[in-house]
C-alpha cells in the first residue's frame, strides 16, 4: 500500500527557471525603457509558469511508472553488530518513453539507529528489479519501530521528482549479539569435528578417551601397564577433561552495571559474555545454569543441558535491562549454595571498584571456596586505561591521570585479594570481554581445575 506525498522539481526544471528568467532579463534590454521592467516580469512568469506546469504534468504521468519497494522481513537484530536490511526495487511494466529511471530511497529507520547510507540512490531500466542494502548498528537492546520508506523517483522528461511513501511500519527487537553467538556457535562445531582443533595436550584430563601407541616425548606415567603386557608394545591412556559439569553463571543487574562503556552499557557487553560462556559450556557438554540479580535473585535458569536449554536462556535474559540498584552479592551466592548441592563453577560476571566498595563481593566469593570452584569476571573501561597512559599536559591532565592510576591500583588490590582467597579473576577491557572469557573457560576445562 503506498500514499502519494507529492513532486518536486529536479535539477533541470531550476536551470530551466533559471535560464528563462535570465533570457527574459536580457531581451528586455532591447524594449523601450518604460516597457521594459513589465516586459522582464511578464516574460519570466509566463516562462515560469509553463515550466511549473510541464513539470506537474511530468509528475502526473509518472505515477504509472512508480517502481515497487519492498523490504524484506526484518528478523532479530544483534546489538554491537552492524545488521543489513535489504530493500527490492522492481520497475514497472508500464508503456512508457523512458527505458531508465532513477531513484532515492530513505527507509524509515529508527532515530536511534542510524542507517549506513542513510539514502539509497541508483538506476533501473523499465521491467527489470533489484536489491539495495543498508546497515543498522544498535547500541541498546529493546523495541523500535519502522516506519514507512520514502521513495523518490525521476519522471519521464526528467523535469520533476515523483515522491512518495511506502507504508512499511515495522516492530523489530534488537537482542544480544545474535551474530557473534553463531560465529561463535560455527567456531566450537568446527573445533569439536577436528577442523580448527589445535594440537591437545595429553593426559591433562580425568575421563578415559582411548589407547595409543607411546610416543617420544609422552608422560611414562600416561603408560597402561596392563593393556601393554596383552598387546607386546607400550601403549599409553589418553585421557580427556571431565564432561557433564556444572558451570554457574551470576550476572550482575545493579548500579555499576548501568555505565556506558563506549556507546553501551556495561550490562549489555555483560550479557553477551554470559551468553557466549553459556553456549561454549553446554557444546562442551557441562550443565548450565544462569541467575540474574541486583537486591534479589530476580531470575533464575536451574543448570541443564543441551541446545534446547541456551534457547531457553537466550528468551529468558534478552529483555532484562540493567537497574540503580545496589547490587546484593551475599544474597545471590547464599541462594545457589541452597539450590546448587554438586561442585560447579561459579562465575560472577560483574565490576569492582576498591576492596572497601566491594567488600561484599570480595566475602561471598570467599563464602564458595573449597566446595566450589568461584570466578569473578569483571568488566574494565578502556577509558581507564588510556587515561592512566596519557602524559598530563597541564594540572588537569596530570590529576585525570593520577586519578586513573588510582582506581587502577585500588581494583588490583581487590583482585590480589581474591586469588588469595582461591578465586579466580578475569579483568579485561569490556568489549573484549566475551572471547576472552571463552578463552579462559576452555583453559579451565583442559587443565582439569573443576
Amino acid at each position: 500500500m503506498t500514499q502519494l506525498i507529492g513532486f518536486i522539481p529536479s535539477a533541470r526544471t531550476l536551470w530551466l527557471l533559471a535560464g528563462g528568467g535570465a533570457f527574459a532579463t536580457i531581451f528586455a534590454i532591447f524594449i523601450p525603457i518604460p516597457q521594459r521592467i513589465g516586459v522582464a516580469i511578464a516574460m519570466t512568469l509566463a516562462w515560469y509558469l509553463v515550466i511549473i506546469l510541464l513539470a506537474g504534468i511530468d509528475a502526473w504521468r509518472s505515477k504509472a511508472d512508480r517502481v515497487e519497494v519492498s523490504r524484506e522481513p526484518l528478523g532479530k537484530l544483534s546489538i554491537g553488530r552492524d545488521n543489513p536490511v535489504t530493500l527490492t526495487i522492481r520497475a514497472s511494466q508500464n508503456n512508457s518513453n523512458a527505458r531508465q529511471f532513477s531513484y532515492q530511497i530513505c527507509d524509515g529507520v529508527p532515530q536511534d539507529l542510524a542507517a549506513t547510507p542513510p539514502l539509497i540512490s541508483g538506476q533501473l531500466e523499465k521491467g527489470h528489479s533489484q536489491t539495495a542494502s543498508y546497515t543498522v548498528h544498535p547500541y541498546r537492546r529493546g523495541e523500535y519501530e519502522w516506519q514507512g520508506i520514502q521513495v523518490r523517483q525521476s519522471s519521464r522528461w526528467g523535469l520533476a521528482w515523483h515522491q512518495w511513501r511506502v507504508n512499511a511500519a515495522q516492530t523489530v527487537v534488537v537482542y544480544p549479539d545474535l551474530i557473534g553467538l553463531k560465529s561463535l556457535s560455527i567456531r566450537l562445531a568446527l573445533q569439536s569435528t577436528g577442523a580448527m582443533r589445535q594440537v591437545r595436550k595429553r593426559g591433562m584430563g580425568t575421563e578415559f578417551s582411548e589407547l595409543r601407541e607411546y610416543n617420544s616425548g609422552d608422560d611414562p606415567r600416561s603408560i597402561d601397564w596392563k593393556a601393554t603386557a596383552r598387546r607386546n608394545r607400550p601403549l599409553i591412556r589418553v585421557l580427556e577433561p571431565e564432561q557433564e559439569q556444572t558451570v554457574i553463571i551470576l550476572l550482575d543487574r545493579g548500579r555499576l552495571m548501568t555505565a556506558n562503556i563506549q556507546g553501551y552499557k556495561r550490562f549489555d557487553l555483560g550479557l553477551n559474555a554470559t551468553l557466549s560462556l553459556a553456549l561454549t559450556a553446554i557444546q562442551r557438554g557441562d550443565r548450565v545454569g544462569v541467575g540474574v540479580f541486583d537486591r534479589y535473585l530476580t531470575t533464575w535458569i536451574p543448570p541443564q543441558q543441551g541446545q534446547k536449554h541456551f534457547s531457553n536462556i537466550l528468551d529468558r535474559v534478552s529483555r532484562i535491562q540493567p537497574e540503580l540498584l545496589e547490587p546484593d552479592y551475599l544474597g545471590a551466592v547464599t541462594t545457589i549454595l541452597k539450590q546448587q548441592s554438586r561442585r560447579a563453577l561459579v562465575v560472577v560476571i560483574t565490576d569492582i571498584i576498591d576492596d572497601i566498595a566491594s567488600a561484599e563481593l570480595l566475602t561471598a566469593l570467599g563464602r564458595l571456596t573449597p566446595r566450589y570452584l568461584p570466578f569473578c569476571v569483571t568488566l574494565r573501561d578502556p577509558q581507564v586505561d588510556i587515561r592512566a597512559r596519557e602524559l598530563g599536559t597541564d594540572l588537569a591532565g596530570a590529576y585525570t591521570q593520577s586519578v586513573a592510576l588510582d582506581l587502577i591500583q585500588q581494583r588490583e588490590l581487590a583482585f590480589a585479594n581474591l586469588k588469595r582467597k582461591g578465586v579466580l579473576v578475569l579483568d579485561a577491557p569490556a568489549t573484549q570481554i566475551s572471547d576472552r572469557l571463552v578463552d579462559r573457560y576452555v583453559q579451565i576445562k583442559s587443565r582439569n581445575q573443576l
